[in-house]
């Protein structure tokens, strides 16, 4: 009985404990707000409580390029060779580029039959709301998409954490460092010292993580009005929960198949930057943290290093899940029927469209938009999920994370056999 009693006291003095409660705390004060409140009170109360969750994301923000950069570089240089490099790149890529289709598969399936949009009310839908994301999905095209993967300057790519970019230089200059030997040594060495500096941030910065989380959920919390968009949305937010739920299922069941027993201690090691993601709605936040977790699970630092940026722009399993289901079902609230040929050609849209885009805001709307645009399907339809894009943010967040740390384990186990 005395242990047990240890262990409740130490989750709860520990980060993954203080967490759970910040969101307890932060869905009560926001409820209470928004019932007792004048609606414009509640607004500016929202406003004001989102700075805690900004502060913290920014903070986050503010080592993601450096942590990057130099993880990345020594990992490519650890690594060796070229021939290393593109060993475990092409296993990477072929574990990205799988399940991005089985993710997007799925989503396919539940929309069609759920069937989530059909006999929707659109007369109340206030299609203004959806312009900064339909402004941004006009943008976005197979030659901006080329043109974005390459940085024309890397100091810019880190000042807005373009993480693709970043990418794209490091991979340059790590296989330019293995390929001179000794003579990189210093700054390889220099390198790996500065990533370990920034992780000991990452520690700093994590002690702040339940104060965003409470910020971020109090602000959505006190504006909207759960009961009523639960109500109005109940089957497309239930619909994505099944698709969530299954994808969720079928990557657990991959990393036992894949792990074996190892993959009960993953989902330990990982719970915090998961409850992390899915609080503040934003994978990119635990980037740092995910990044140690995955070193302690005992998984290399060169693969970490090499395959969690990697990740990060080309493997998004439930923002991928998320696209297709969301896109199907605006045809359906439109009344546009979708052949089955027509559906797969958007899926494939879709998976091409998506990749390294994880810097830009609401990122997925913006994708499922430009998609919608190329396929005759009303980009102001954007403006039917708007009001509870948040809630289904929270899963997709937290759904890409298990996905990178899943692609980042399996892959360095397959390095070590």
């Amino acid at each position: 009985m005395e242990i047990k009693q240890t262990s409740k006291k130490s989750f709860f003095k520990g980060l993954t404990g203080q967490i759970l409660i910040a969101m307890i705390l932060g869905a009560i004060l926001g409820i209470f707000i928004h019932t007792s409140w004048e609606p414009e009170h509640a607004q500016e109360f929202s406003n004001k409580i989102k700075i805690l969750a900004t502060i913290f994301i920014r903070l986050v923000q503010m080592i993601i390029s450096p942590l990057v950069f130099t993880t990345l570089v020594v990992g490519i240089a650890k690594l060796g060779d070229v021939k290393a490099v593109g060993r475990i790149g092409g296993k990477a890529l072929a574990w990205f580029f799988t399940a991005s289709f089985i993710s997007l598969l799925i989503g396919m399936f539940y929309v069609n039959i759920l069937t989530p949009g059909i006999g929707l009310n659109l007369s109340n839908i206030d299609a203004s709301t959806a312009t900064e994301v339909t402004g941004k999905a006009q943008s976005l095209s197979f030659n901006n998409f080329i043109e974005h993967i390459v940085p024309k300057s890397i100091i810019e790519a880190m000042a807005t954490n373009e993480i693709l970019q970043i990418v794209v230089f490091s991979i340059f200059f790590g296989l330019a460092a293995a390929s001179i030997g000794n003579h990189a040594k210093p700054i390889v060495d220099f390198m790996d010292r500065l990533s370990h500096i920034i992780l000991k941030m990452v520690n700093f910065v994590m002690k702040f993580a339940p104060v965003g989380v409470f910020g971020a959920i109090a602000g959505v919390f006190a504006v909207r009005d759960f009961s009523e968009l639960a109500f109005t949305y109940f089957k497309f937010f239930g619909s994505f929960l099944v698709g969530i739920a299954t994808l969720w299922l079928i990557l657990i069941a991959i990393g036992y198949l894949f792990l074996g027993k190892r993959m009960k201690t993953l989902l330990n090691h990982i719970i915090s930057p998961l409850i992390i993601a899915f609080g503040t709605t934003s994978s990119e936040a635990v980037f740092p943290k995910l990044t140690e977790e995955l070193e302690r699970f005992g998984v290399k630092d060169k693969i970490v290093s090499f395959m969690l940026p990697l990740g990060y722009s080309f493997n998004l399993d439930g923002s991928m899940m998320y696209m297709t289901f969301a896109g199907i079902f605006i045809a359906q609230a439109y009344g546009i029927d979708l052949d089955l040929p027509t559906q797969f050609t958007m899926l494939l849209v879709l998976m091409l469209t998506s990749k390294g885009i994880a810097g830009v805001p609401r990122a997925s709307l913006v994708v499922v938009a430009a998609t919608c645009g190329m396929f005759d399907i009303p980009v102001e339809g954007i403006a039917l999920i708007l009001p509870i894009d948040h809630f289904c943010d929270m899963f997709r967040s937290a759904t890409n994370v298990l996905g990178n740390a899943l692609a980042t384990s399996v892959v360095g186990k397959w390095e070590e056999d």
